[in-house]
């Protein structure tokens, strides 16, 4: 199997997330898989909804990718993203950063392990619903026990010289406010706009966005080589995202009709919560502020998470990373979220190296380097090797 091939192959198989139909990716991959002789099973969390899991879970390490992709229109892209197209530097298309093309590393590195030594010491889980809420994936596998807690790398992109072994915590709500209606030329005289109150709120969460929460020494550094890692990736100045609750008012509905003060407005929002700030705590002190009429519904809790970097895991995968790269490779923690904290929060060591372009995620005109495709294998091959010498098989 040649990386770039097989990066190209899944970019062109569509697996958007909504629907988050996987089933011709899981083919695919299972396809391969056969003609390395390692045994899988497809397993549907829900229709269409598929995972890929080898048949030997019992191992110290598990190198795992989601197969599903966010959504793209033609519109706005140089290429059509489904395309699948190469040239001499990118492989091009949804999917092809996050993660299709750390999920195409995964499999030619297993193939070289395989052809080098024999049996390897590695499972491996490719599944869907990572760009939804994870509930037929990751979550599915877990609760059926279909796998088991060890070792993980997940081939989420990262920047090429460090593994994240962290994550921020997610918080996500709904707050349902309720007015009082009343004629719009007496606004706001009379009556009590529920789309007024939702404006009050954010006004406040803003507030809790400038709270710094302090850290650990040894996260603190973390945190620091972090901060310098991130910064390198664009133009943005992104010390905050670590230290600070983020939030995002992704959606808002309210109001009947422009000449009635509104008597309902709904509101989401994300919240990601750094090291040291519990979810709990956090909604304890949004339902103090609001009004006892006012409804929150949260629909996610995790707090932050963390592999720690003394693990063998983490210090294998940045020996690895500094011999192909000729670095000091030292681990770092992110701002977002993935299936990681799943995994953590049932007892795996996990965390995320691959391949990819991170300012392109979720974006127009997604790509991957090749030499960083050629680089991840390497990288995971060596991994691998790690692994089979220290454990044995």
């Amino acid at each position: 199997m040649d990386v770039v091939r097989v990066c190209s192959e899944l970019v062109k198989i569509k697996s958007e997330n909504p629907p988050g139909d996987t089933t011709e990716t899981a083919q695919y991959i299972t396809s391969l898989l056969d003609t390395l002789g390692i045994r899988s099973d497809i397993t549907e969390g829900a229709p269409g909804r598929c995972n890929v899991i080898s048949r030997e879970q019992n191992r110290m390490l598990m190198l795992s990718g989601h197969m599903d992709v966010v959504l793209a229109m033609d519109d706005g892209w140089d290429i059509p993203p489904y395309a699948g197209a190469v040239d001499d530097t990118y492989v091009h298309g949804r999917g092809s950063t996050d993660m299709k093309g750390g999920c195409a590393a995964i499999l030619t590195a297993v193939e070289r392990a395989v052809n080098d030594c024999g049996e390897i010491p590695v499972a491996l889980a490719f599944v869907c619903d990572e760009e939804g809420s994870g509930r037929y994936g990751t979550r599915y596998l877990i609760e059926k026990l279909l796998i088991h807690p060890c070792d993980v790398l997940i081939a989420e992109p990262t920047p090429a010289f460090a593994p994240s072994v962290g994550q921020k915590g997610v918080c996500r709500f709904e707050v349902e406010f309720t007015g009082i209606p009343g004629h719009a030329s007496l606004f706001p005289m009379v009556g009590n706009s529920a789309i007024v109150q939702a404006y009050s709120f954010l006004t406040w969460i803003d507030e809790l966005h400038n709270r710094v929460y302090p850290q650990s020494a040894s996260l603190e550094r973390l945190i620091k080589h972090s901060i310098a890692i991130t910064n390198e990736q664009g133009d943005c100045e992104f010390t905050p995202l670590f230290r600070q609750i983020m939030y995002n008012p992704g959606l808002i509905s309210g109001g009947e009709r422009v000449n009635i003060v509104a008597q309902k407005c709904y509101l989401t929002i994300d919240m990601r919560l750094p090291w040291g700030c519990n979810c709990d705590d956090i909604l304890e002190e949004i339902y103090a502020h609001l009004p006892a009429a006012v409804m929150v519904t949260p629909f996610l809790k995790t707090d932050a998470s963390l592999t720690t970097p003394e693990s063998f895991l983490v210090q294998s995968t940045c020996k690895a990373i500094s011999s192909v790269y000729n670095v000091v490779s030292e681990p770092i923690v992110q701002w977002a979220a993935s299936d990681s904290w799943v995994l953590r929060k049932a007892g795996f060591r996990a965390i995320e190296y691959g391949p990819g372009e991170l300012c392109g995620l979720h974006g127009l005109n997604e790509r991957v380097r090749i030499d960083q495709l050629r680089s991840a294998e390497e990288i995971y091959y060596r991994l691998i090797r790690q692994y089979r010498e220290k454990y044995g098989f």
